[in-house]
């Protein structure tokens, strides 16, 4: 009935473990008739920020995440962007972090 209604179809997430491609192909394979731009993920917030702020982050997130930060300019960071990503916390990145 939503298709159908004259209204705009939004699919939110607070995952940070994976990006929207991963995300598409998992929701695909279990059924869901689903388009890639219908997906808002906190790393699409996370990524509109960026853009909006003109800033270069130290991306703090998974490896699988990484794919939604293609394009953006991570050198000589000035930003931080935390999500669920276990392997990256340790002493040396965190000390970059806080630098």
């Amino acid at each position: 009935r939503l298709r159908g209604a004259p209204v705009t179809i939004r699919f939110v997430t607070n995952t940070t473990k994976e990006c929207k491609r991963d995300l598409l192909e998992r929701l695909t394979r279990l059924g869901f008739d689903i388009a890639e731009n219908e997906i808002f993920t906190s790393l699409t917030a996370a990524r509109n920020l960026l853009e909006q702020k003109q800033v270069r982050p130290l991306l703090l997130v998974d490896d699988k995440a990484l794919p939604d930060f293609t394009g953006i300019a991570t050198d000589d960071p000035n930003a931080v962007v935390v999500g669920l990503a276990p392997e990256h916390f340790h002493y040396e990145m965190m000390n970059k972090a806080f630098q």
